[in-house]
């Protein structure tokens, strides 16, 4: 017996266990804020974001992320051209976190995210513990997205000496920075409690 078949959620708030009245939505008496049993369309917002974020993570490693400019020369680079300068250099730690963070990480996230939508969408009752173990590693993940905007960050840094360079932001950090925010956003809106409703009666949508 599960507390949603009783109408029960607790609030993400205060943690406080009520019966929403309307069976869906409700406001929590104690601390105000706002409780429902899912997460409202859940699976198409999921769906919606993380298309978005898949559609800008070619752009994001074939596009320019910076424009080098020094002693009267210009470069453009992407986040592979600064993997391989790295490695090139013998600073293969700094190419592996680049790669790590900026192309691995994202594309991981993604795929993991793909795989809980179809397996919700199909009702799989397979492996329930390892999909909500997975999604709560997504999850972690997602809270530290901006780590590879630092890092980035970090290899301009790194790039850049005194007055001899400067480096301005091409149209690959824009398309980086969508995949970061959108895949942490897809992460948020989806609803980890579908993965144990498969009998089509919350599907998280209204």
């Amino acid at each position: 017996m599960r507390a949603i078949d009783h109408s029960l959620a607790s609030c993400h708030t205060c943690g406080l266990l009520m019966r929403l009245a309307a069976g869906r939505h409700g406001r929590c008496p104690r601390c105000g804020d706002d409780v429902h049993l899912r997460k409202s369309n859940s699976i198409r917002r999921t769906w919606a974001l993380l298309l978005s974020a898949i559609a800008m993570y070619l752009p994001a490693n074939i596009l320019p992320i910076m424009t080098v400019t020094s002693l009267g020369s210009t470069q453009s680079d992407t986040i592979m051209s600064g993997v391989i300068y790295f490695l090139k250099h013998g600073d293969w730690p700094l190419a592996l976190i680049i790669f790590v963070a900026s192309v691995l990480v994202p594309l991981l996230k993604m795929i993991a995210l793909t795989y809980l939508l179809l397996s919700v969408q199909r009702k799989s009752q397979l492996r329930k513990n390892q999909r909500i173990r997975l999604y709560r590693i997504t999850e972690l993940v997602g809270r530290w997205s901006m780590v590879d905007v630092f890092v980035v960050a970090l290899m301009a840094a790194l790039v850049q000496v005194g007055d001899l360079a400067t480096i301005e932001p091409a149209t690959g950090a824009v398309a980086f920075a969508c995949v970061v925010i959108l895949t942490m956003l897809a992460a948020m809106a989806f609803e980890p409690r579908l993965i144990w409703d498969n009998n089509g009666g919350h599907n998280g949508n209204p």
